[in-house]
């Protein structure tokens, strides 16, 4: 019974001083509220961006295209007579050089004829100085009114049918000795022999059995395909003079190996087609580039006939050409745009063409003039029309010099 009463004491304590408590934070609230003080509601800051102003500069405009290397000369072997393979002469896949003997055709059965058609000359020519004689014989008797005309006449026919048949007979032994010099088949040009397709007894016919193929490879050849459309606008931006270059032979090349290593040596354009293809929509051009590893033995050179490498093409030069970074540039459902600090310091939006890379930077092809702001760091901070304090951008580089690297952008 004590106990409860104990209990009960100590409830109705607690209860008053949670009582007291909340009577306190009314209090306090009241007075809180009758102090006249609004809470404070400070505008945020204008926010901060880092801008580029927009300049016009002159440029090395240096498209890039995808090529394949060519052999300069490859050259086909076949034969010039049909007979048997006696012997081959040459290792595969070996540098040559020209004169060196490459197959044996057997020449027994090309040297008889020769040796055939060789009497046949000397017997026509036994007839002729026969013919000769008698012709020399006859012509005074006829004075001498020995002989009648006929026989002069006859001696006389004689003599040249006699070198008709000499003359056949000469061009019967040109065409034997050219077969029988022709069963040793030569290497026409310096360069690199291929696998030989046929080997020793095989019968192989004149001018039509492919025997093995010769790439000379110093110099060698890098085609490649331009699209029209480059073609048009190219021409378009001749006529606006926004570029300018030499004569189109005097375009030279770079190229860029699968693995990003660039040869050493640049290529001059030689050559460009005179129709476009029509299965592909591209002209064809075609660089020269030296190559003297050509001529040194195989697994020094890594330059080979097939390669896919690409060609930036040098010579041409963009005037009031308009840089900025690829930063600056962003993407939309409508194409690219960039934001735009106006006279009212406020960012705006603009549409732009950004047509290639230049460099770390984009080529801008319309959208902006000279002068203009444009914004490179803090996007995230901006909208449209509100307005912001631009700041020069202390991290660009300077203008992308004329050895750095121009990508065009395809369609």
């Amino acid at each position: 019974m004590i106990n409860q009463k104990f209990n009960l004491t100590k409830s109705i304590r607690h209860i008053g001083i949670l009582l007291i408590g909340i009577s306190a934070g009314i209090c306090l609230t009241s007075l809180a509220g009758c102090s006249g003080k609004a809470p404070t509601n400070d505008a945020p800051p204008i926010p901060q961006v880092e801008v580029v102003t927009v300049t016009a500069q002159t440029i090395e405009d240096e498209p890039e295209f995808i090529g394949q290397t060519e052999a300069f000369r490859p050259v086909e072997i076949r034969a010039q007579v049909s007979g048997i393979i006696k012997k081959v002469f040459f290792t595969e896949g070996r540098n040559i050089k020209k004169g060196d003997q490459l197959y044996l055709i057997d020449p027994v059965p090309f040297n008889a004829i020769y040796l055939s058609t060789r009497a046949k000359v000397a017997q026509a020519q036994a007839r002729l100085d026969l013919a000769k004689q008698d012709l020399a014989r006859v012509k005074p008797l006829l004075e001498q009114q020995a002989v009648s005309k006929k026989n002069v006449d006859d001696a006389e026919a004689e003599v040249r049918g006699a070198k008709a048949a000499l003359e056949a007979a000469q061009n019967d032994l040109i065409k034997a000795k050219f077969d029988l010099d022709n069963t040793k088949i030569t290497a026409p040009v310096n360069g690199r022999i291929g696998r030989s397709h046929f080997y020793e007894g095989r019968l192989i016919s004149a001018q039509e059995t492919l025997l093995a193929t010769i790439d000379q490879l110093d110099p060698m050849y890098v085609n490649v395909s331009v699209p029209e459309s480059y073609l048009l606008r190219r021409r378009r931006e001749l006529a606006e003079h926004k570029i300018q270059r030499p004569d189109i032979f005097q375009l030279r090349g770079t190229m860029t190996f699968s693995d990003g290593s660039i040869y050493p040596h640049e290529g001059v354009l030689d050559f460009a087609d005179v129709a476009i293809r029509p299965e592909t929509g591209t002209l064809q051009g075609r660089f020269t580039f030296p190559n003297p590893e050509g001529n040194l033995s195989p697994g020094q050179s890594y330059f080979y006939p097939g390669q896919f490498v690409k060609i930036r093409i040098k010579g041409y030069t963009r005037t009031n050409a308009i840089l900025i970074p690829q930063r600056a540039v962003q993407q939309g459902p409508m194409g690219s745009f960039v934001y735009v600090v106006d006279e009212e310091e406020k960012a705006q939006v603009r549409p732009v063409r950004a047509s290639m890379w230049h460099g770390k930077q984009w080529l801008i092809e319309s959208g902006l003039q000279p002068g203009e702001r444009v914004v490179v760091e803090g996007f995230f901070r901006i909208l449209p029309g509100v307005p912001v304090q631009a700041m020069p951008s202390q991290k660009e580089s300077p203008p992308s010099s004329s050895s750095e690297q121009a990508v065009e952008q395809q369609p």
